[in-house]
């Protein structure tokens, strides 16, 4: 497999990926399924913030997953900070590829001299959270019902991974 940099002709599976995450999981806390331009605006504004979207590329040269960060808040004091996303098409889940997309992510980030990077995971996505665990990832804190998909209240875990340390630039 192969961990690259999107190109616009990747938008069309990344929408595909992003589109399945809105229809069946709570990944994603959105219900409004997207088209090609939106993805394409999406990227533009990544591609301009100066932010990576990357692309897992299988053997067979398909699309299986993608990645990103862009800022957690607007605010400036928190321009050190990223929060980042991770999907991987659902017949691909569970190989690993989310893992190698957070990895290359995590290396993307301290390249840009990013200080810390969160995660904001649904509370009852065990797989997720033991993945962010494994890479070195803590529990900051858990928020109860802030969100609603499906008919009830979603719970959201806030990780964190600290990348560099002394003082900021």
């Amino acid at each position: 497999m192969l961990i690259r940099l999107a190109r616009e002709d990747d938008l069309p599976v990344i929408c595909d990926i992003y589109n399945d995450a809105v229809a069946n999981t709570t990944a994603i806390w959105n219900e409004t399924i997207v088209d090609v331009a939106n993805r394409s605006a999406w990227f533009k504004a990544r591609r301009e913030a100066g932010y990576p979207v990357l692309t897992a590329v299988s053997d067979a040269g398909n699309i299986v997953g993608y990645a990103s960060f862009g800022d957690w808040r607007a605010f400036d004091g928190y321009r050190h900070t990223v929060e980042h996303s991770v999907y991987v098409h659902r017949d691909s889940r569970g190989g690993g590829i989310g893992r190698k997309l957070m990895v290359a992510l995590i290396a993307e980030a301290e390249r840009l001299d990013k200080h810390v990077m969160v995660a904001g995971i649904e509370s009852e996505n065990a797989a997720s959270i033991r993945l962010h665990q494994q890479l070195g990832f803590t529990e900051t804190g858990r928020m109860r019902e802030v969100g609603t998909k499906f008919g009830r209240w979603l719970d959201l875990t806030f990780m964190q991974l600290v990348l560099t340390t002394g003082s900021p630039a």
